[in-house]
């Protein structure tokens, strides 16, 4: 017997629509697209499957909610062609590389924050009115905004303001709102598709004048790309990956009309913020998730990738010296992973596989 790919879990809320109606494109009202770096590249063939084929056979509005690569790939999903546009994404992410100049061990944050800058100009350049003005779906880019001393980045107070973030955090993870806050950039008039008591929350539209600044700050690691300063539209201060304060998004969805929260993911947990990672008590499911429908590889299935895993910042490190080597590896990896969104159309058709899992 063949090694599924997929594995697909839901809330309970989503059971029940699901043993009802099935999973139809008309029920969809929200896709969130976590953080993870180079691991969202598995989530390509997905990608283009639901955007470029299946979700065009409904009408209704969707909303995408994204952090880091994930508002990347959810911006992209909001150009004319997304099917095109996933297509010269996965390209570009594959093949970037990045030259040290003599004399350097490695690139500065602030050198790679601008190539990464040039990058997304590069690939968004004359054409942020589509994904503004995208007639179904609205976009929302989270952000994470320091406060009181990491309202500034500073080679002292960054590290002191983390080391502050994560050990509030560690307690209680409201605290962490004490020193950032999370900032969405929406399609200027979307509401939120999601409460905001759980966390500290502001919002502000997008624009053609500040998009790529958002998404820019919305990928910042700390300590590996610089800060993004004082977005246009937004309060000053320095903003960074959004994953910091919700790196899988476990959000308090409220999708309209009983609808369902599609989540193409690259694992099954739903993981708070990026300072919860070694938290695994915060990794289970909660009843933000009752509606919602996750999509992701099963680990079984991963180990038979290149070097047994997914792609992965690590990559850069361990291929420094060969970036063919990890050109080919993840690659590979893409290539592969077409086996998730034909086994997910399988499913969709009710033809069996894979079965529908408890999230």
């Amino acid at each position: 017997m063949t090694m599924k790919a997929l594995r697909i879990y839901a809330g309970p809320a989503a059971r029940k629509h699901i043993a009802q109606h099935g999973l139809r494109p008309q029920d969809v009202r929200t896709i969130p697209g976590a953080a993870g770096g180079p691991k969202g590249l598995i989530l390509g063939p997905l990608d283009r499957f639901i955007f470029g084929r299946w979700l065009p056979q409904s009408s209704q509005q969707v909303h995408l909610v994204g952090a880091s690569i994930g508002a990347w790939r959810l911006s992209t999903a909001c150009l004319a062609n997304p099917d095109a546009a996933f297509e010269r994404f996965e390209h570009d992410y594959v093949h970037q590389q990045f030259e040290v100049p003599p004399g350097q061990k490695k690139l500065s944050p602030r050198q790679l924050s601008e190539r990464f800058a040039e990058s997304l100009e590069a690939f968004y350049g004359g054409r942020i009115g589509e994904v503004l003005s995208h007639p179904r779906y609205r976009l929302h880019v989270v952000t994470s905004r320091g406060r009181h001393i990491l309202g500034r980045e500073g080679r002292a107070r960054t590290p002191v303001g983390y080391l502050g973030a994560f050990a509030t955090n560690s307690l209680h993870r409201k605290s962490l709102g004490a020193w950032l806050e999370r900032c969405v950039f929406s399609t200027p008039g979307a509401a939120l598709p999601f409460a905001t008591r759980d966390f500290r929350t502001r919002q502000h539209a997008l624009s053609e004048a500040n998009f790529n600044m958002v998404l820019q700050a919305s990928c910042s690691i700390p300590f590996l790309l610089a800060a993004v300063h004082d977005i246009p539209g937004a309060p000053r201060g320095a903003y960074w990956d959004g994953g910091i304060t919700d790196y899988h998004l476990h959000l308090d969805y409220q999708p309209a009309d009983e609808g369902i929260v599609l989540y193409p993911h690259f694992q099954q947990a739903v993981v708070p913020g990026w300072l919860d990672k070694g938290l695994r008590w915060r990794h289970k499911a909660s009843g933000f998730l009752d509606r919602m429908v996750v999509l992701a590889p099963d680990p079984e299935w991963v180990r038979t990738l290149p070097n047994g895993k997914l792609p992965d910042r690590k990559d850069f490190i361990h291929f420094a010296n060969d970036a063919q080597a990890r050109i080919a590896a993840w690659g590979r990896a893409t290539r592969e992973a077409r086996r998730l969104s034909d086994e997910f159309e399988g499913w969709l058709q009710r033809d069996g596989v894979p079965e529908l899992l408890p999230l």
